[in-house]
């Protein structure tokens, strides 16, 4: 019999979510939910973690299958918003999903890994149901493809349709940029991109044209897929994409990051140390990617094997401690190389982000950040309203996309003349195929998608921006 918990509940009209899945993924949305106003039910086996997720987030809990009726209903499905599955097991994601559709018709998230399926996700949602279905490996080996586009940055993260981006890199020592104030920057030739964040140590600033530029500062920056090579390259970044790619594990990340890169021509190797795994891979990805079985921990092997500077180092074993490590390794043993490096535990962020690991990926985090993007846009009337939502540097900004409908506010009226919220940028439009960074006499119009950066928290609609 499933055993209920019932602790106290936010008075105030909320979404009613419930999580099948206590694991790393399901323990870290029912936080960031919670977060969010929502009110939780986690459903898993074991009545430990539910018994201390219940404790830590103040949530219900119930401890049982989620592909079980009674469970299911214990939960609260027939009044529930939204289920979302995140068990080890894409079978049983997708029968919850399905199973909580037929009962109590609440919107589905179902996370689904396997290769197996990633070609055919929009067919499963369609035929099922299910309104999103994440693959985190899928989206990381993405978010790695992105980042080696520009290996001068950290982090290159989409908007506007693939039309523009936001992009995070160190100014390093004897810069141009160094000392430059922003006023100044927007002046200069070829800069067609717009300063949204500056971190410096500890502080995170969203900056006017008062403000200086510093060497060792983080800056994020938004343009177009066109304007920002070409920034790069008037300030003497490198723009080149690498043509090889080492990899450590050969899990799923490694497989669709490998399937990608080849299609772009680049020399992939991957070094794993399962024989039965090798062969898997040998099978399934083409013949130009290179399979070597040997452990990738072993210095020995890694000194033999000889990580390119030129190219690129991507560690993706299981455990974050040995990615660490060999990404530390990797830029000692060639000076130059661009490293990425997957995390998975996203609590000691700020300690991994201190060790200068290169460009970090959060599996984890990518997939909470699409689920409260949905979750965010079901409390409005007008539907979808957010069309991309990014947390950036440790959680403390967001970079929202917002659709703008005839109905939004403020439509049609310069931008200089709106009063916005303090520590806002609007960064970018989208309008009719078109990226472009807007100046004071631009309107918001019917169709549009905008982006925003902000220090704000939780903003669900673009009415939200203004004071």
């Amino acid at each position: 019999m499933p055993v209920f918990y019932k602790f106290k509940q936010n008075k105030e009209k909320v979404l009613k979510i419930i999580i099948v899945g206590a694991g790393k993924v399901g323990s870290t949305l029912a936080g960031k939910l919670t977060d969010e106003g929502c009110d939780v039910t986690v459903v898993d086996r074991n009545r430990e973690v539910v018994d201390k997720l219940a404790d830590m987030y103040d949530i219900m809990g119930v401890v049982g299958s989620g592909s079980s009726y009674g469970v299911l209903i214990e939960a609260g499905v027939e009044t529930a918003d939204l289920i979302i599955a995140v068990t080890d097991s894409d079978e049983l994601n997708l029968l919850c999903c399905t199973l909580a559709k037929k009962v109590g018709d609440c919107a589905s998230v179902a996370r689904v890994r396997s290769p197996e399926y990633s070609d055919e996700l929009g067919y499963l949602c369609n035929k099922l149901g299910i309104s999103i279905i994440i693959n985190p490996e899928l989206e990381a080996a993405m978010e790695i493809t992105r980042i080696l586009r520009f290996p001068s940055a950290i982090s290159v993260n989409p908007f506007a349709k693939g039309r523009a981006e936001l992009i995070r890199f160190k100014i390093p020592e004897g810069s141009v940029l160094d000392g430059m104030r922003l006023s100044h920057f927007q002046k200069m030739p070829g800069f067609n991109v717009l300063v949204c964040i500056v971190e410096r140590k500890d502080v995170l600033t969203i900056p006017n044209g008062s403000f200086r530029l510093s060497a060792g500062d983080i800056i994020s920056f938004i343009a177009t897929h066109k304007d920002a090579p070409e920034f790069f390259k008037k300030i003497n970044l490198d723009t080149h994409k690498v043509d090889s790619v080492m990899m450590i594990g050969g899990g799923k990340t490694s497989f669709y990051l490998a399937r990608r890169l080849s299609q772009e021509g680049i020399a992939v190797k991957i070094i794993e140390k399962s024989t039965g795994r090798c062969e898997e891979l040998s099978s399934l990805l083409p013949k130009n990617v290179v399979i070597v079985n040997g452990d990738g921990t072993d210095e020995s092997l890694l000194t033999q094997e000889r990580p390119d500077p030129s190219g690129a180092f991507v560690p993706l074993t299981g455990m974050d401690e040995e990615n660490v490590v060999l990404s530390l390794y990797a830029m000692k043993a060639a000076p130059g190389i661009k490293v990425i490096t997957k995390i998975n535990h996203t609590s000691f962020s700020s300690v991994i982000n201190e060790l200068e690991l290169g460009s970090v990926v959060y599996p984890r985090q990518m997939t909470a950040e699409t689920i409260i993007k949905y979750v965010r846009a079901k409390k409005q009337t007008l539907g979808s309203n957010i069309e991309t939502l990014y947390r950036l540097s440790e959680d403390r900004v967001e970079a929202i996309e917002f659709n703008v409908h005839s109905e939004t506010e403020h439509i049609n009226i310069p931008l200089k003349d709106l009063k916005l919220k303090n520590n806002l940028l609007v960064a970018c439009i989208y309008r009719n195929g078109k990226a472009f960074i807007p100046g004071g006499n631009d309107v918001f119009l019917d169709g549009d998608a905008v982006t925003v950066v902000t220090t704000h928290k939780g903003l669900s609609s673009i009415e939200g921006i203004f004071d």
